[in-house]
């Protein structure tokens, strides 16, 4: 019984990860779209503003999912 509820809860902890992880990817890609429409004049903000949102998606895209996966690897995936 101890194994089922162990195996429930690391799926239940899978699962919030990759939604973590999708909400992560898809806000980067919000921001870098935002930052391009900024840059063509879609949207009325400085152009500076544009160029930081866009590179600010960029790394949100590329390396905030890795930061959070780290921290939803469990105990036994650490040590291999």
């Amino acid at each position: 019984m101890t194994a089922r509820r162990d195996r429930a809860a690391d799926e239940a902890r899978a699962r919030t990860g990759w939604l973590v992880i999708s909400a992560a990817r898809f806000s980067g890609i919000a921001m870098i779209v935002a930052g391009f429409a900024v840059v063509r004049g879609l949207i009325d903000l400085p152009y500076a503003a544009g160029v930081v949102l866009a590179v600010a998606g960029f790394l949100d895209f590329f390396f905030v999912p890795r930061l959070v996966a780290r921290s939803f690897r469990t105990e036994e995936s650490r040590k291999q």
